[in-house]
């Protein structure tokens, strides 16, 4: 599974640690609403605000920011809902954004305008479901507590397609619809999970030169930058001459 970071999202050295900080506990303050809408206020009977408040603890986020947006969700909930955008970017690279928005027309505005001026285009709804699959991708930190063979029976036992250290974590994929029982194998190993998400991952990539990789990395860096956008995926070819870029 080497290259699982050439799959995901790219993220880019860009701003101060703080405003990067904000960002992320933003999408996850409304992931959390999300899932109290959805499901209610207990973990235990909604997977999917155990999963939220599991990712929250993996990017630091403090205890009390997520009790304050759980009881913020309950008592007056935003009304956020799923959009997605597909389409391309310069040299053919397929992006697909996913965004949690409380005004549709807003998002689509924006999210129209950033294709315009960057050069791509946007297509319709489902135009790239045959360029991306949906898998489960678990990140578990690296522990002396953890066993590695015993860990790697453990996970494929729970429906692991592929396990891969990479640096000092685990990067574990299921497919999607073994996603909630690798999610309930950990928690029952007491494992500490770094973050546990359903990405797109790219069947076939797109490769381009450096002079198209940088426009690329441009739309998507803008595309992050957007309140509304959760995720962003893409299918480029991550060669070294384009992860320089990136250094």
């Amino acid at each position: 599974m080497s290259g699982h970071s050439k799959w995901s999202t790219i993220k880019r050295k860009k701003g101060a640690a703080d405003a990067k900080r904000s960002k992320m506990f933003s999408k996850i303050v409304k992931e959390i609403s999300i899932a109290v809408k959805e499901g209610g206020i207990d973990p235990e009977s909604n997977p999917r605000l155990r999963l939220a408040i599991q990712n929250a603890k993996g990017s630091n986020m403090p205890k009390s920011n997520v009790e304050n947006a759980i009881n913020k969700a309950n008592k007056d909930p935003d009304n956020f809902e799923e959009v997605t955008f597909e389409g391309y970017a310069n040299g053919g690279v397929a992006i697909f954004v996913e965004c949690l928005s409380d005004n549709n027309n807003r998002t689509v505005g924006n999210i129209r305008a950033i294709f315009k001026k960057y050069n791509g285009s946007l297509g319709k709804n489902g135009s790239l479901s045959y360029i991306f699959d949906r898998k489960g991708i678990f990140a578990v930190p690296v522990s002396e507590d953890i066993d590695p063979d015993e860990f790697e029976l453990e996970v494929i036992d729970a429906g692991a397609e592929d396990i891969e250290k990479e640096g000092d974590v685990y990067i574990i994929t299921t497919e999607m619809k073994d996603f909630g029982s690798m999610q309930t194998k950990l928690e029952e190993l007491k494992i500490n999970v770094e973050s546990a998400k359903l990405e797109r991952i790219p069947v076939t990539n797109k490769k381009v030169n450096a002079n198209t990789a940088e426009s690329v990395l441009k739309i998507i860096d803008v595309f992050e930058d957007d309140d509304d956008v959760q995720n962003v995926y893409h299918n480029m070819e991550m060669t070294d001459e384009i992860e320089k870029l990136l250094s």
